[in-house]
């Protein structure tokens, strides 16, 4: 893969063909961040290394995904940043990546002073500049666990494990973004707004930091 000379990197995204995954394509705040959108069964018709950043968004099928997780390591090995959201159980088509599931509250807030826990892992690290804690606070569905030595985490529970990590060596120079929050599915429902907040952190955030490494290797 070329490095993208462009200010904004080439963004592609997997559509699923879930309503929430075409409501979030489709409909702005977010839909001006994709330059490409490929449907889930095509993917093998695309040469995914015309992209920069490719995203999968939360419960894209699994079994499908695993069909192609030659043409994603490839893609990343290629120089391209993979972007798998929740519920898409990376775990179970690429290697070194451990996964749990935990009980899910969706009522915690309800409860007089509760707090779910979530916290950024590094506030130094530039993800902080764009997501907060309290965008990504309102549910669990899993950790990612144990965290493989090249996995840097980017948000973790109360309980310090993996909600999100990066990993840029594994598949450099491309690299790998993998979280087990799931703001597209709630987004593209109408329904908790700090799933909304989140993405509109997320997308800034991965061309701030695809365009770091581009000066960086300029």
């Amino acid at each position: 893969m070329t490095v993208s000379t462009q200010t904004k990197p080439i963004i592609g995204i997997i559509d699923g063909g879930m309503h929430y995954h075409r409501d979030s394509i489709e409909r702005e705040p977010l839909k001006q961040y994709f330059d490409k959108v490929i449907y889930l069964r095509d993917i093998p018709l695309h040469d995914l290394t015309e992209l920069d950043i490719l995203i999968i968004p939360c419960r894209t099928n699994a079994h499908w995904l695993g069909i192609y997780a030659e043409q994603f390591k490839n893609f990343m090995q290629q120089g391209g940043t993979l972007v798998a959201m929740g519920e898409t159980f990376p775990n179970l088509w690429l290697q070194d990546i451990g996964y749990r599931a935990v009980e899910t509250n969706f009522w915690w807030w309800l409860e007089e002073g509760a707090e779910l826990g979530v916290k950024m892992s590094d506030p130094k690290h530039n993800i902080s500049d764009f997501i907060s804690q309290q965008d990504a606070t309102y549910h669990l569905h899993g950790v990612f666990t144990p965290l493989a030595p090249n996995q840097k985490m980017l948000i973790e529970t109360k309980e310090g494990e993996c909600l999100m990590f990066e990993d840029v060596v594994t598949y450099a120079p491309g690299k790998l973004i993998a979280t087990t929050l799931d703001p597209f599915f709630h987004h593209g429902a109408f329904f908790m707004p700090a799933t909304t907040r989140f993405l509109i952190g997320m997308f800034p955030w991965l061309i701030a930091s695809f365009q770091l490494t581009a000066s960086e290797a300029a």
